[in-house]
């Protein structure tokens, strides 16, 4: 996907966002986050969104400290303003994303054409994902994300996120997971081993190798199982499926 069309699907799952919290009790529980309510998950992610901007708007080549956290951030706004100051950082993320320059230099936390590229897929993705669970606690079925979308964040949770050194995906022996999306042309091939996991590619049908477990449908639904969204009933499972437990227990992500 092009920066253009991460910005664009930014934008369009931070306003379904917005609008299932809109609608939804606040203190509603977010079924796919235990222990978190509604209002939780629309902080957190106005949140992130406003930790993002600071970094493209301010071209912040090193990470922000503690202190320009919570400077970008700002004060925790009550329930009755939260929607809004959500909508406000979205639109902000969204206005810096759009006036960056493409040779624009800051920090990024995944390999990426460049940083722009970055945190433009980066939070696309990341709210594509928190879109579902505001959809959850408000008991809505929104709009399935596009295919594009989907293949594009599975290849970005597969090959940048998961094989970084500090992802704990691990077992001690050696186990391999394939990941076939029926509706894109490209599959991958997930090797996990005591080090940090590899990945190869290869074509939508036959996948780069055989596999422990092998798992198919659509796109959008591989997505949001692999970010432990969905349970298996979701996709095509054949194999080992306590590959899966496994992959719900170590496939945790951290941010820097």
């Amino acid at each position: 996907m092009e920066i253009n069309e991460h910005i664009e699907a930014l934008g369009r799952e931070g306003r379904l966002l917005a609008d299932a919290a809109a609608v939804t009790d606040l203190g509603a529980p977010v079924p796919t986050c235990p222990g978190w309510l509604l209002r939780d998950l629309v902080l957190h992610t106005g949140q992130v969104h406003r930790w993002a901007t600071a970094h493209v708007a301010q071209a912040r080549t090193e990470p922000l400290d503690d202190a320009g956290q919570e400077a970008a951030w700002g004060p925790v706004p009550a329930d009755a303003e939260l929607v809004g100051w959500f909508r406000a950082g979205h639109a902000n993320l969204l206005a810096a994303l759009r006036a960056a320059p493409a040779g624009l230099d800051c920090w990024t936390f995944l390999p990426a054409p460049s940083p722009l590229a970055f945190w433009a897929r980066r939070q696309a993705h990341e709210t594509a994902v928190h879109r579902f669970d505001a959809e959850a606690a408000a008991g809505l079925a929104g709009p399935p994300a596009g295919t594009g979308p989907a293949l594009d964040g599975i290849d970005e949770l597969l090959r940048a996120m998961l094989v970084r050194p500090r992802a704990k995906l691990r077992s001690e022996r050696p186990r391999t997971l394939a990941v076939r999306p029926t509706d894109g042309p490209t599959s991958w091939l997930v090797t996990i081993t005591g080090e940090p996991v590899t990945v190869a590619l290869g074509d939508g049908r036959s996948g780069p190798a055989p596999a422990d477990l092998t798992l198919t449908g659509p796109a959008r639904d591989l997505f949001l199982l692999l970010w432990n969204r969905l349970g298996p009933a979701a996709v095509g499972c054949e194999g080992d499926r306590t590959l899966l437990d496994l992959w719900r227990e170590t496939a945790v992500i951290t941010w820097s």
